[in-house]
């Protein structure tokens, strides 16, 4: 789950990393308010899950509170890479010295976590890493020994920040680092982290991704989730613990494990050039079991889609016998009813594939057509999701 500035902010404090006063809006009139408590120029930052704001005109300066309240108004609604603004955090503005860099993050490729450091900070990370990757430190982080002040120093000397703030800077990092692993996160970026007249080190931006699979031990977490900006497919399907993201194809898709839900995405596009450039739904992974139950959810939320008009249901049968899901396919369409309208095309594979085939041919409905080959399933679903657009 990422999440929003003003939330990073709010866990950085709560561990003792220093971040400026300030409080979020969802009005004009409540971003004029907190602007006179705070007293004293203030930004108004767009409160959104995506880059560029600030080219975008989603970050300004406010002098008075009733310049606050007028630049509120103008980002409040403004729509930055299609996020639409709901809130914004209204801030004390900083004077800058100097602008740096710092994330720890996991490295799926080498298994472990990896600091980044640069002195070189506030301008979009990923493009200084392409243009000069040596302004750029990764030090990989031993899980088991984590950062300490010590570790804290030897990343920060490699990002090559000066040393009238290293000191400060590293006792950040340290705390940074305990955010990271306290609130079991993916990604803790500050970015940028910058130094004041005065020598203070204060993150001035955040950026934290926590991980849902720890949600089990984290219950506070749920008040993070943004329930007005949820999309309430992948909602409905977070509660029914399905793996589903929504897309904007017209092609529904429902396959047991991420690798094949993967290829098949790729398959029906391909397919679905040739048939009024149709695309994926969405990704649906159901996993290893395909009950009646599991299948019926899955197909209650692909259907409870406008935008599909045709159903792929593709699956290789393993520990999940192909019987069980062409079971759990016919037992579905039962306990839909009449909510089934869309022609579903399935493809079944592995373990026990012709018993499977026979009893979806015994069932007959006359949504469902079997096709032996991915490729050509893909086609046919494509040509059913055209012909139905």
């Amino acid at each position: 789950m990422d999440l929003y500035e003003y939330q990073a902010k709010e866990l950085f404090a709560a561990h003792g990393v220093p971040v400026l006063p300030g409080d979020v809006a969802d009005t004009a009139d409540a971003a004029r308010a907190i602007a006179e408590e705070i007293g004293q120029t203030v930004v108004i930052k767009a409160q959104v899950k995506t880059g560029g704001r600030g080219k975008a005109g989603g970050v300004k300066l406010a002098d008075n509170p009733d310049d606050a309240k007028t630049k509120a108004e103008a980002i409040l609604g403004l729509a930055i890479k299609g996020h639409i603004t709901r809130k914004v955090l209204v801030t004390l503005a900083s004077d800058i010295a100097e602008e740096y860099y710092f994330s720890f993050l996991l490295d799926r490729t080498n298994r472990t976590f990896l600091a980044m450091a640069s002195a070189e900070g506030g301008m979009e990370i990923e493009q200084l890493a392409v243009d000069r990757p040596d302004a750029l430190a990764k030090v990989p982080v031993d899980p088991i020994a984590g950062v300490d002040k010590a570790k804290a120093l030897e990343i920060l000397k490699q990002g090559n920040f000066p040393d009238a703030i290293i000191e400060d800077a590293a006792d950040v990092v340290v705390k940074l680092w305990e955010t990271f692993v306290s609130e079991d996160a993916t990604l803790v970026e500050v970015n940028p982290l910058v130094r004041d007249p005065q020598d203070k080190v204060v993150a001035l931006d955040g950026k934290v991704t926590l991980d849902e699979n720890a949600d089990f031990r984290q219950p506070e977490h749920a008040k993070l989730v943004d329930k007005a900006a949820e999309d309430p497919l992948e909602a409905a399907a977070k509660e029914k613990d399905l793996n589903y993201v929504k897309l904007d194809g017209q092609v529904g898709i429902i396959g047991n494990g991420a690798g094949l839900v993967m290829s098949t995405l790729d398959v029906v596009a391909y397919a679905g050039e040739k048939h009024s450039g149709v695309k994926p739904a969405n990704f649906l992974d159901i996993g290893g079991g395909a009950s009646a139950e599991v299948m019926a959810n899955g197909l209650h939320i692909i259907l409870g889609d406008p935008d599909v008009k045709s159903v792929f249901v593709n699956v290789f049968g393993g520990i999940t016998a192909c019987d069980e899901v062409a079971n759990g396919i016919v037992g579905a369409l039962g306990k839909l009813g009449d909510e089934a309208t869309k022609p579903l095309v399935v493809r079944l594979d592995g373990n026990n594939v012709e018993e499977g085939r026979r009893i979806l041919a015994e069932a007959n409905h006359p949504l469902v057509t079997v096709v032996d080959t991915m490729d050509n399933a893909a086609d046919k679903a494509a040509e059913l999701a055209a012909a139905g657009a």
